[in-house]
């Protein structure tokens, strides 16, 4: 499949388009002065450690939420395909992968066997949704993300609860999806340092934008190599934090070099797992 020529090339106008944009609670920020952009074909992965502000962020560049500074473009008539980071379902009410594709929408037959068979999941729309493994669970909240053909894909942490095979899976389809549906994607991660390697920018947040760029392929790690073999080396890339500040108990930011570590970017407190 031919590869996508990247945004930046194309220099067409963006998806969303967030400027300095800062949200209050209670006269406390929970983000302030973010800069977040998605253009077309574009996959921009979030991180950043419990209680950043990832999820606030990402809600209110969609508009859930109201911001209290900067400014928010989206592209007009900008559709929206999300995937949660948790569901509530009655695991004990018969459901089938069919019948939870209508569960927010209705949509005729053909498109919800499209949806299906774009995430690989054809064989198992009879199935009931609870004998679904985790990856599979994932890749039905895709089919559901992108029945409408949106313009951006919103995905917060879609591999959780995923094992590691599992998760290298999860972002190959993702990528996929992204060539065949020209769409942008936003996607949270908790993990701080590994990321899609499809991914053309990493946004690292805590409270403000940390640290930003690129990831780097994972092919030159044995490690990787040894427990996953190729595919983790195409799927798994590796980003490298370059921070130059340091975040105190109390929230108070200070200056502390070029420091080459997440804990830069990380309360002291927190405890993080990184597994």
């Amino acid at each position: 499949m031919d590869s996508i020529v990247q945004p930046a090339a194309l220099s067409v106008p963006p998806l969303i388009a967030a400027r300095g944009i800062g949200v209050k609670h209670a006269q406390h920020w929970l983000i302030r002065n973010v800069d977040l952009t998605v253009h077309p074909g574009e996959i921009v992965t979030l991180i950043g450690p419990n209680g950043s502000g990832k999820s606030t962020t990402v809600r209110t560049i969609l508009g859930l939420i109201q911001h209290d500074a900067g400014t928010i473009e989206r592209a007009p008539g900008l559709s929206v395909g999300y995937v949660p980071q948790k569901l509530s379902i009655d695991w004990t009410m018969p459901l089938t992968a069919r019948r939870f594709m209508t569960l927010t929408g209705r949509h005729p037959n053909t498109a919800i066997d499209a949806a299906l068979d774009e995430v690989g999941l054809t064989a198992f729309s009879d199935r009931d949704v609870q004998v679904l493994s985790g990856g599979e669970f994932q890749r039905l909240l895709l089919a559901r993300a992108i029945i409408g053909r949106p313009d951006l894909l919103v995905l917060d942490e879609p591999v959780q609860g995923v094992d590691a095979t599992g998760e290298i899976a999860l972002y190959e389809l993702i990528a996929d999806l992204r060539h065949r549906l020209g769409c942008g994607v936003l996607l949270i991660s908790h993990d701080l340092h590994i990321v899609m390697a499809a991914t053309d920018t990493v946004v690292c947040l805590n409270g403000h934008v940390c640290c930003s760029g690129s990831p780097k392929a994972v092919a030159e790690s044995p490690e990787y190599r040894t427990l996953f073999g190729s595919r983790a080396a195409e799927a798994l890339a590796i980003y490298h934090h370059h921070h130059d500040h340091a975040h105190l108990p109390d929230g108070t930011v200070v200056e502390s070099g070029d420091a080459d570590d997440h804990a830069a970017c990380t309360h002291p407190e927190h405890h993080h797992d990184h597994g």
